[in-house]
């Protein structure tokens, strides 16, 4: 039996990453806060169904000793670094935290695997942001980095400290550049999230209007299980290498916002306003990545299309208050 090291298993990709490798047979661990252990309810609400099937491990990825004695006591098979800081702010004390927490818990996880499990396959999560502004469109693994976020600087930092670990040390190690990836456990911290919660809140009467940035804004929307396959495939191949991972096609977020509230009969014109304060500075050139090399090598392939993807969120989302109906009604 194969043994998989998650870090990040109570996000929306650690935990569909834990229900892939457990239904083919995998021994499961993950790394989580001892936070997360202390408020099993709130924090690890992803895993609350394999919270039985899955071993997890209080471990603090900015802490080297830390990370050392989870490897050499588990030597895992394969480990899937997915953990992150990635909040949005500007302040030069968050702009340390986030360079130093993402860079260093890398570090610190690929020189504990590359001393006490060498064999150990690596996948480390890169995002679309490290492409930043860019010049040509669609991205593919050759084209430049220019990252224009802290977050996206700091997974750049992280994704050339896994290339040298392959090529130096001959790792197999592979990083996946993903772009904008949803599903109904994406967080209520994103403005996907927040735009079918709204919506749903709209429809039962519960919210009256939402506000948003620049609805002509366009990202490369994907489907959170597909993406979290792909990364099972790279450490499957016969050598590492890098992937983008995406669907080569873009959507504006008014094509979001306009789908799911027609899901649920509603004109999104009627409730949806936008604050300039909001608004980003406008792309020249959308970030829309080349999936090719991931399709031709490994043979991913997306299983839904965008308006399925919505339309799978929305219905979760009702099911979600259809449930807190029923306990508010049991408890009454």
């Amino acid at each position: 039996m194969k043994k998989a090291l998650i870090t990040g298993i109570a996000g929306q990709d650690g935990s569909y990453l834990a229900d892939l490798l457990l239904a083919k047979g995998y021994e499961v661990h993950g790394i989580v806060r001892r936070i997360a252990i202390e408020d099993t309810e709130h924090k690890l609400k992803n895993l609350r169904h394999i919270l039985d099937k899955v071993h997890l491990h209080v471990a603090s990825l900015d802490n080297v000793l830390s990370m050392i004695k989870v490897i050499k006591d588990l030597v895992p098979d394969e480990c899937y670094h997915l953990a992150a800081s990635s909040f949005v702010s500007y302040s030069f004390e968050d702009e340390i935290s986030i360079i130093n927490n993402n860079v260093d818990s890398t570090h610190y996880l690929l020189a504990a695997i590359k001393e006490f499990a060498p064999e150990c396959r690596v996948y480390f999560a890169g995002t679309s942001e490290m492409f930043g502004t860019v010049s040509s469109a669609p991205q593919d693994e050759s084209t430049p980095f220019n990252p224009r976020s802290i977050y996206g600087i700091s997974k750049v930092a992280s994704y050339h400290l896994v290339k040298n670990y392959r090529e130096q040390y001959g790792m197999f190690a592979c990083s996946g550049i993903l772009y904008n990836h949803e599903s109904p456990r994406r967080g209520y911290e994103f403005v996907t999230r927040k735009i079918v919660s709204s919506a749903v809140k709209i429809k039962l009467g519960l919210l009256e209007s939402l506000t948003l940035g620049n609805l002509d804004a366009s990202r490369d929307w994907g489907y959170a299980p597909d993406y979290v396959n792909a990364m099972w495939l790279m450490l499957q191949g016969e050598s590492p290498d890098d992937y983008v991972v995406a669907t080569g096609k873009t959507h504006t977020v008014r094509e979001f916002v306009s789908h799911v509230f027609s899901f649920l009969g509603l004109d999104y014109r009627q409730y949806v306003h936008t604050d300039p304060k909001l608004f980003r500075p406008a792309e020249k050139v959308p970030l829309c990545g080349n999936p090719s090399r991931i399709i031709q090598r490994l043979g991913w392939s997306r299983t839904i299309d965008f308006q399925t993807l919505l339309k799978t969120m929305v219905e979760a989302e009702l099911a979600l208050y259809r449930d807190r109906e029923k306990s508010a009604g049991a408890a009454g």
